[in-house]
């Protein structure tokens, strides 16, 4: 039984769950058990109750309490993965007095060390020192949700744009795109994810240019639909890039920017800035669309999620 151990919130954003969600169903079709733990967050628990997967609600900020062996002992965890950003040591140190394998997935906090296997695909500083005994970095790790594959297309001209920026868009970065595009003459649809806060402001600024969609099924779908799409920079813009859509991307938080300029590299990207700075215009709208579609679906493959099963495997579980 593969323990996955996420922390969602409107701050933490969103982004560890969809990633695990997408391990999880890898996971199930090797037919190896899992099960997800998370700090209370009803938008995330919603989603997994409705998705079916078997997952426990745990305090993550109680570190005096040795909930991680009951929780090993109680369902016979042979491999525990970490997806929280930043673990702390006495939680890693509990996970491994175990006895069991650590993993961990783009983590920059000190539990990091301990980790069997550190498995960072938005790591692009080749001298950025990570913890791990074992360290798998770069987009070939990358876990993506394998309906791209059904959504791919080729764009060649800009006739309708996305907006997407998270499940929760923490500092309502939504609201100041769209004033942007207004001031820009430009439409938009604007997709909000589970978690968003700011919906009052948002419905202030949009006009009859501005379509709203909340809580979309499939956002890959919704990608299908649209030449372009701005969102932040984390793993949405990767997603949309490997089905072919072009994407302007916002940082919103500082640890995004290197994973945008890095987007940018590869050529289906164009980075605005961090979201405090942006300023109209935000792109020129004579985009190289055709370049940058066929740049994204050149540059990231669907097999991650494959190697970082079959990584998980070699721990020898």
């Amino acid at each position: 039984m593969f323990a996955i151990c996420v922390e969602c919130s409107h701050a933490r954003g969103m982004g560890h769950l969809y990633r695990a969600l997408n391990l999880a169903a890898e996971l199930k079709k090797g037919k190896i058990l899992y099960r997800l733990y998370l700090n209370e967050h009803s938008p995330s628990q919603q989603i997994l109750t409705a998705n079916e997967i078997p997952h426990s609600v745990v305090n993550l900020d109680d570190i005096s309490n040795d909930w991680e062996t009951w929780l090993i002992r109680r369902d016979g965890i042979t491999l525990w993965i970490n997806d929280r950003l930043d673990t702390q040591i006495s939680h890693a140190q509990k996970i491994k007095s175990a006895g069991i394998p650590l993993v961990t997935f783009d983590d920059r906090g000190a539990g990091a060390v301990l980790a069997d296997l550190h498995i960072a695909a938005l790591s692009f500083n080749p001298n950025e020192k990570l913890g791990g005994l074992k360290l798998l970095r770069g987009i070939d790790y990358l876990i993506l949700n394998p309906q791209i594959e059904v959504y791919k297309r080729k764009r060649s001209r800009l006739e309708s744009i996305l907006i997407t920026l998270g499940g929760s868009d923490t500092h309502g970065v939504t609201v100041k795109v769209v004033k942007l595009l207004k001031e820009m003459g430009l439409a938009a649809t604007v997709v909000v994810g589970p978690s968003f806060m700011h919906t009052e402001s948002l419905e202030r600024e949009l006009t009859e240019d501005f379509a709203l969609k909340s809580g979309v099924p499939s956002l890959i779908k919704e990608f299908y639909r649209h030449d372009l799409a701005i969102t932040g920079g984390g793993i949405t813009p990767f997603e949309a890039n490997a089905s072919g859509l072009p994407c302007i991307v916002v940082a919103n938080e500082q640890f995004e920017i290197p994973v945008a300029e890095a987007l940018q590299i590869l050529g289906g990207v164009i980075f605005v800035g961090h979201h405090e700075s942006l300023n109209m215009p935000m792109f020129d709208c004579n985009l190289p669309l055709t370049k940058m579609s066929l740049a994204g679906l050149s540059s990231i493959d669907l097999l991650g999620v494959k190697r970082v099963v079959a990584a998980l495997q070699e721990l020898g579980i």
